[in-house]
């Protein structure tokens, strides 16, 4: 069946429909990652968007589901140049198109995904629409593509009720925004216990549970929009208990603190990027996905300071907080899809709650 891809700015490309024969409208964004395509599709923080693949073939290792970061994709689209029929891998269990179907999730293959990718690049992100009707009306279609946002996401795909993964160690409550299952893995693997609670839980609540750490996580959509978080955050703030936090919730916790943040042009979204630590110099390869980053022209040094910086763009990748046991960082450690350089961090994290006792 024949699928199309209208971007916001008259653009159409043709291709094959793969997944859920619908039509959906969402915000069209890349990914660099050459694997861990099933780590992209199952990402909370790609809620309200269509993620296009770079990487010209995709689905040749299947479906494996322990691998999944939380119970369901969370993308509007998946958009590829070649999607693998037939996969090769001992651990497969499923196909791309069964997987898409399953969760009703719609495609497009077939289409030059590196000339998508380079209109992204030049005019920024921007609105599209899949749609596999044949006879669709251009002058209808564009009408409804600009004024699309992702919305108030987090809620949408937070946890519905707190959950313990048990440990024997320092305590963590973790927020959920959004979190991979590989951040309350790499804490627990640790030896921590987790608590992991819904995005809209007060702070009097997180605080009464008396934790050695509080840790914020990776989210979807703009930070701006998570006004009632942005308030519970300034409240942990407060606390003397060591916060570390991930990409939404770094993000969080500057706008908390009178900090300001941007969307940026196209976003960082692979498993490819330098940062440097501003502390040493030294260059890590880091696994990102944000649409908005936190400025730094204006940054108080009385409440934080850079300690990570992005090689390719100069843009803010982390902050240390003044006087405080907060560190934060806008890329993600925990990986999944991605470069473990820098699991490190979770071991910073347990070394502050550690000395904080």
């Amino acid at each position: 069946m024949k699928a199309f891809l209208i971007l916001e700015d008259g653009t159409v490309f043709t291709g094959q429909s793969i997944g859920a024969p619908r039509e959906v409208i969402s915000e069209i964004v890349f990914n660099t990652s050459m694997t861990g395509y099933l780590e992209v599709l199952t990402d909370p923080s790609y809620a309200g968007q269509a993620v296009v693949m770079t990487y010209p073939l995709i689905g040749n290792y299947g479906i494996c589901y322990e691998d999944m970061e939380s119970d369901r994709p969370w993308l509007d689209a998946f958009i590829v140049r070649e999607l693998s029929r037939i996969p090769s891998n001992f651990r497969s269990e499923d196909t791309i198109q069964n997987f898409l179907l399953k969760y009703d999730i719609p495609g497009i293959a077939g289409i030059d995904t590196r000339a998508l990718t380079k209109i992204l690049r030049e005019k920024g992100t921007m609105n599209g629409c899949i749609t596999t009707d044949e006879h669709y009306q251009i002058d209808d279609i564009l009408p409804k593509l600009k004024p699309y946002t992702t919305g108030k996401v987090v809620e949408k795909v937070t946890c519905k009720e707190k959950y313990v993964l048990e440990g024997d160690g320092p305590k963590v409550a973790l927020l959920d925004l959004g979190a991979k299952r590989n951040i309350a893995r790499s804490l627990n693997e640790r030896g921590c216990e987790v608590t992991v609670y819904p995005a809209l839980t007060s702070a009097e609540e997180i605080l009464a549970a008396n934790p050695d750490g509080i840790m914020l996580s990776n989210g979807p959509g703009d930070p701006k929009e998570c006004t009632s978080v942005i308030e519970e955050i300034r409240k942990l703030y407060a606390s003397d208990i060591p916060i570390f936090a991930i990409c939404l919730g770094h993000q969080l916790m500057a706008l908390a603190n009178g900090a300001d943040t941007h969307k940026m042009k196209y976003g960082h979204r692979g498993g490819n990027h330098p940062v440097r630590d501003l502390s040493d110099g030294r260059v890590y390869i880091s696994s990102q996905n944000h649409g908005y980053v936190v400025d730094t022209d204006n940054l108080d040094p009385s409440v934080a300071v850079p300690a990570f910086e992005n090689v390719n763009d100069g843009t803010n990748e982390g902050l240390s907080y003044t006087g405080k046991n907060i560190f934060t960082v806008q890329y993600h450690p925990e990986a999944c899809p991605g470069p473990r350089d820098s699991a490190y961090l979770f071991d910073r994290f347990m070394k502050m709650m550690e000395e904080s006792k």
